[in-house]
């Protein structure tokens, strides 16, 4: 199944983006269908999540919520190579969130005080999902950030299997990473549920974690009702930057990796050389025909599979730039040389033994990266998405004297005389 080819030489910087098609997530938002899900769920609670659930997931749901000794079972039941790949995984996950900057430190400028205050949510929901796949790691890399914020309570959802059971590397990385409740819920009723609250779900203040399209536009309609973090974490994309060094298999593999999350995601192959084109084309049909995961691959290829031809490395990084995937790969020769030229990207993979794999598992940096070009303005997963900060203000009586006046000015400016009041009254006898 060939990708779909774009040839960009000879493209102008500020013409790329008229030239480039938009993702399909993008020019679809499923805004009707996922507010019909948000208002059921929000006035019909449990039923309504049970009903949804055997609506979409095609699975009869009693009870909600997955035992903890379900997940207690599950870790002691999984493989023990597994087992210590997801724990070595938190362990990374966890150091590299730890290093994130701490609170600001107290400022003052002329007898004015200010404190910086950083205080955790107290409740934060995470979605991790299902269906097609299973996704321990994205437990890991929802709760990770989460517990280094200092959150007291995490909740995750996950869509049931046909059996109504969640799948044991799932449960056991959420007993991993101390999930304190695990719901066998997905799609979009789960963000409704998390968001809104129903008799077996608390609501949250945070919402975090990846999803199809359905999830993250419920996540983009529930935002304002609780937090969620400004990416679109949407169906998968990369984008491949390879030339006639790069080996054909590896840069093949990698243009297929990501499509195998399934359909509405992007893979892109951009170049400056043909005979590289042709390559890495053939090797990606290749692997296409023979993966048990043939049908995804071909869903996301078939409708976002694309080469790009184009000028050389300036012009590779301009398409990117439009592009703003979630995952950037450049496995070219002195990839780093190109990391300045870099503006929009979830994630950059430099060099040819730094593949998007390590990333999405054990590299450190959160895995849950903006989609559908939120790269523009958003970035990956991070503690301060769990974080509010707070700014406490202080001065003494001389303080106050000082600057009563300017305020006041301005206040009176702006027709507001109880402001200015509120500082003259307090130097008066």
């Amino acid at each position: 199944m060939p990708l779909t080819r774009l040839d960009l030489r000879g493209v102008a910087a500020h013409e790329l983006a008229a030239a480039l098609p938009r993702p399909a997530v993008e020019q679809s938002f499923p805004s009707e269908a996922v507010r019909a899900v948000l208002d059921e769920v929000r006035l019909g609670g449990d039923d309504a999540v049970r009903a949804l659930t055997r609506r979409f997931d095609g699975v009869e749901v009693d009870t909600l919520r997955v035992p903890q000794e379900e997940l207690e079972g599950a870790l002691e039941r999984l493989d023990p190579d597994l087992r210590a790949a997801l724990e070595l995984a938190y362990t990374r996950i966890l150091a590299y969130h730890g290093h994130e900057p701490g609170p600001v430190p107290d400022f003052e400028n002329d007898g004015v005080v200010v404190q910086h205050l950083v205080r955790p949510v107290a409740r934060a929901g995470l979605y991790a999902p299902g269906g097609r796949a299973r996704y321990p790691s994205t437990v890991l890399m929802c709760a990770a950030p989460a517990r280094v914020a200092g959150v007291a309570e995490l909740v995750l959802c996950v869509p049931p299997g046909p059996d109504g059971t969640i799948a044991a590397e799932t449960l056991a990385a959420a007993a991993i990473a101390g999930i304190d409740e695990v719901y066998r819920v997905g799609g979009a009723q789960a963000i409704a549920a998390m968001a809104f609250g129903t008799e077996s779900i608390r609501a949250v203040d945070v919402i975090a974690g990846p999803g199809n399209r359905y999830v993250a536009e419920a996540k983009r309609q529930v935002s304002g009702i609780v937090g969620v973090p400004s990416a679109f974490a949407g169906p998968s994309e990369v984008v491949v930057v390879a030339d006639d060094a790069t080996p054909v298999a590896w840069a093949a593999i990698d243009v297929v990796v990501q499509a195998e999350h399934g359909p509405d995601g992007l893979a892109w192959l951009v170049t400056w050389s043909p005979r590289a084109a042709d390559a890495i084309e053939a090797e990606v049909d290749r692997l296409v025909a023979t993966s048990t995961r043939r049908a995804d691959l071909e869903a996301t290829l078939g409708s976002g599979g694309y080469i790009a031809l184009v000028d050389g490395p300036a012009q590779a990084l301009d398409v990117a730039n439009v592009v703003a995937p979630e995952h950037l790969e450049l496995l070219v020769e002195n990839a780093a040389a190109l990391l300045p030229l870099v503006r929009s990207a979830g994630a950059v993979f430099l060099g040819p033994y730094a593949p998007a794999s390590v990333g999405d598992y054990l590299a450190g940096p959160n895995h849950v990266l903006p989609t559908a070009r939120t790269a523009r303005f958003a970035s990956a997963l991070r503690v301060d998405d769990f974080r509010t900060h707070i700014h406490a203000v202080s001065m003494d009586a001389a303080t106050l004297a000082r600057l009563a006046p300017h305020v006041a000015a301005m206040a009176r400016a702006e027709g507001l005389p109880a402001h200015a009041q509120s500082v003259v009254v307090r130097g008066e006898p």
